[in-house]
């Protein structure tokens, strides 16, 4: 059968990698047409887009790239007809692949959803939309599928978190021993720095980070680079001398890391599942961050709190996010013991909720068996 995949964002090129796998186990034969990045080019298939160039959020970044927007929209559009696959499947990254969607429905193209988008948090209306156009949606946070059924969306199926496979596979195929060696590490302890994913993010979370770590030198500090964006991007905040640069290698970072400094998204929950006590900043555009502070129906920024449903993680949020709040909670998860065994039991009961593992397979499985009875 033919699949077409469209993920936005690294996160999204994550599990759309290991969703690849799963429906070639099941499916060898499949041709798979994608949006995507490194992780799922690695599998196969033949990539439309790079995730590189599709990384824009925030209304005001939106717009100021709109032209860009309107011209991707057009080209999936065409692209995703001219195939004329099977299944499309779409992954999170709701602002265009809702557009998307309701294209693909009026084309009668079968559409699937894999990581619903967070219209619990925000932009509920997009739910009506969700209802027309989708033949089938799969969730991955324990709260979800209660919360589509309370709206009236029928054929949502809860699969569990696919990070469970993702970490458990790496734990038992890779060996931290050596990071140190590789990026000539001394014994001093490591602190994660993961400041992000975008470009517009990233400007605005590394400053802080690299202040921080100029006031540490009896720390390791290890930025999680993205390839795509170049050292050029990242030298200026490589300014002391116990900061080092890694590319590729975040889960590796995470697990060799005694704590960990971490851009509100799929990273504080990769941190949790890897039991690294952590603190959650997020600073970003002024005007986007007021439209969502007036539109959000959440209470925390962070998975690790949305889930457990409490502060298990410290939020520092913009006027927040400053020298003197970071340094008191950076003390907190690293000098105070009491502190870091609780925010890890916490991180134990979150990893409960979340299901068992297979999760890649049972949604591969669960599309197939649609395309086939339908």
């Amino acid at each position: 059968m033919k699949y077409y995949i469209i993920s936005g964002e690294a996160s999204g090129d994550l599990h759309g990698s290991n969703l690849m796998k799963a429906i070639y186990r099941q499916d060898p034969d499949a041709e798979i047409r994608f949006w995507g990045g490194d992780l799922m080019q690695s599998v196969g298939g033949t990539m439309v887009k790079h995730i590189r160039d599709l990384a824009i959020m925030g209304f005001v970044e939106v717009v100021a790239h709109l032209r860009t927007v309107l011209a991707n929209i057009k080209l999936c559009k065409q692209d995703v007809l001219a195939f004329n696959p099977d299944a499309v499947i779409f992954i999170d990254y709701p602002g265009f692949n809702l557009r998307i969607a309701k294209f693909t429905h009026s084309h009668g193209l079968k559409n699937f959803y894999y990581i619903s988008p967070q219209v619990w948090a925000w932009k509920k209306g997009r739910i009506k939309t969700m209802r027309k156009v989708l033949d089938k949606m799969f969730v991955i946070l324990p709260f979800e599928k209660p919360f589509y059924d309370k709206n009236n969306v029928s054929n949502v199926e809860y699969v569990g978190h696919p990070l469970l496979d993702a970490v458990a596979d790496f734990k038992s195929a890779n060996n931290v021993d050596d990071f140190r060696k590789e990026h000539n590490l001394d014994d001093r302890p490591i602190i994660a720095l993961m400041p992000g994913s975008r470009k517009m993010e990233l400007r605005k979370m590394m400053p802080a980070m690299a202040e921080l770590a100029s006031r540490h030198p009896e720390y390791n500090f290890v930025i999680a680079g993205m390839t795509l964006l170049g050292d050029s991007f990242y030298k200026p905040f490589l300014t002391s001398k116990n900061v080092t640069l890694v590319y590729n290698q975040t889960y590796l970072l995470l697990q060799s890391a005694f704590a960990g400094v971490i851009t509100s998204g799929t990273a504080t929950l990769e941190a949790a599942l890897f039991h690294l006590p952590q603190v959650v900043c997020y600073r970003a555009n002024a005007f986007t961050v007021a439209l969502a502070k007036r539109f959000a129906k959440v209470k925390y920024i962070s998975l690790v709190n949305l889930i457990a449903d409490k502060p298990v993680v410290r939020e520092l949020i913009q006027k927040d996010l400053n020298k003197n709040t970071l340094e008191t909670e950076f003390s907190k998860i690293t000098k105070d013991k009491n502190n870091r065994m609780a925010m890890i039991a916490e991180y134990e009961n979150i990893e409960k909720m979340l299901g068992s593992k297979g999760v890649s397979d049972k949604a591969a499985e669960a599309i197939l068996k649609t395309l086939k009875r339908d």
